[in-house]
């Protein structure tokens, strides 16, 4: 019969990562407490716990470090705070442009023949969270759900373009990967381009992040203006040569405008 280990025998390890998904379990427990009760103090949230008091003011103090909960200081009671809108209106807002871009991405798709992406910022790079193919599209790979570098990319390019200049600047400091010939990886090479990008309203990619495929992709704007997203098509480079750019690149640019108007953008 096997051995089984007690917690003295546990690696060390072992308990750490336990104690810290117990964390996580009881510092979610807090929040979905505060939501259903709307405030609550430290001895009645430890209740609800089934923890100390001391426990339950350690999960409150990283809470309120990081803006998920907020305190009122008179009667020092607890509710939820401006942190937890931020991550819920992120949420939302890649829910809405996930429904609303469906049929915009499948008619710019249909409209150029081309394979028409959705692209969304995720940390320090795109993540395609929709895809269509045209009737002229030869590959069947699958870009749903893949990361791509902000660099190298029309889509990340666009994003890239429209980050608080100081995050910018801190994506443009890192080393830059060079995946093909035309990848530009010089800070000041990738900076003045996507100055262009501002100004033009559009990103073009020849080859930069794939031999042989080229595209084109426009920002996605929310109801405040923010850019919260990028649309766009890629091809191969054969059929989207620079005397088809225009055309495709105005293409891509009215989809960004009938999808910000889907979200909101009166602009």
């Amino acid at each position: 019969m096997a051995k089984t280990k007690n917690a003295a025998e546990e690696p060390a390890e072992e308990r750490r990562g336990a104690g810290s998904v117990q964390s996580v379990d009881r510092a979610v427990s807090v929040l979905e407490s505060l939501a259903r009760l709307g405030e609550a103090g430290v001895t009645e949230l430890a209740d609800e716990l089934g923890v100390h008091k001391s426990t339950a003011f350690r999960i409150l103090g990283v809470l309120e470090n990081r803006g998920l909960v907020e305190q009122e200081k008179e009667r020092g009671k607890y509710f939820l705070g401006a942190g937890v809108l931020r991550l819920a209106g992120a949420a939302a807002i890649r829910l809405d442009i996930s429904q609303e871009g469906q049929p915009v991405c499948r008619a710019l798709a249909d409209e150029t023949g081309e394979t028409a992406n959705i692209a969304v910022l995720d940390g320090d790079a795109a993540v395609n969270i929709m895809q269509a193919r045209g009737a002229a599209a030869v590959t069947a790979f699958n870009w749903l759900g893949r990361r791509t570098p902000l660099h190298a990319t029309a889509s990340g390019k666009v994003l890239l373009a429209h980050l608080p200049r100081e995050r910018r600047e801190a994506l443009l400091g890192r080393k830059l990967p060079r995946f093909t010939d035309g990848t530009l990886t010089a800070p000041a090479a990738v900076r003045d381009q996507l100055t262009a990008v501002r100004a033009d309203g559009f990103a073009r990619t020849a080859e930069e992040f794939e031999t042989g495929l080229n595209a084109v992709a426009a920002p996605v704007r929310s109801y405040d203006g923010a850019v919260i997203g990028a649309i766009g098509v890629s091809g191969p480079a054969y059929r989207m040569a620079p005397e088809c750019l225009p055309e495709l690149t105005e293409a891509a640019v009215q989809a960004a405008a009938e999808l910000s108007r889907r979200m909101g953008y009166g602009g």
